[in-house]
């Protein structure tokens, strides 16, 4: 239980960070560093702020990515993610930004995310990252999120 000891989130209360700039992502040891797998987060829920009209923005987040000596700790990534409630960001912004902090902590192996952003404005926007190529042979599934289709 040692290797976990330094877990601040885990197993208690914790509250929803201020922004993602202070929220704290925490990892663990990778279990199976010899081999390539992939390991899949999904937020259909994830909400952030417009930093022009002020109102809500509401996507569904895929993060896939193979990790390498450390992997990403649920609850850390949850109150991170939640942390964008109160964030005003494009689209765009947020997506990568995502990206980025999971790579800068977890240095993966290979890592995308699909942020499906739903309308603003009558435009759906979708946008899309990763940081390479995938490692050869690693199964990659669909990432499931049908493109917007409105009440059609």
């Amino acid at each position: 239980m040692t290797e976990f000891q330094d877990l601040k989130q885990l197993g208690g209360k914790a509250g929803l960070p201020a922004s993602p700039d202070v929220a704290v992502l925490e990892t663990v040891p990778n279990p199976h560093q010899e081999t390539d797998y992939l390991i899949r987060f999904t937020s259909p829920e994830f909400t952030s702020i417009c930093p022009v009209t002020g109102q809500p923005d509401f996507a569904h987040l895929v993060i896939d990515y193979v990790p390498e000596a450390v992997i990403v700790e649920s609850k850390s990534l949850k109150l991170f993610l939640g942390s964008f409630r109160n964030h005003g960001a494009f689209h765009e912004d947020c997506t990568v930004m995502i990206g980025k902090r999971i790579v800068e902590v977890t240095e993966p192996k290979w890592l995308r995310i699909g942020g499906y952003w739903y309308p603003r404005g009558g435009i759906p926007i979708d946008v899309f990252w990763q940081t390479g190529k995938a490692p050869e042979g690693l199964w990659i599934p669909d990432q499931g999120v049908a493109t917007y289709r409105g009440r059609g």
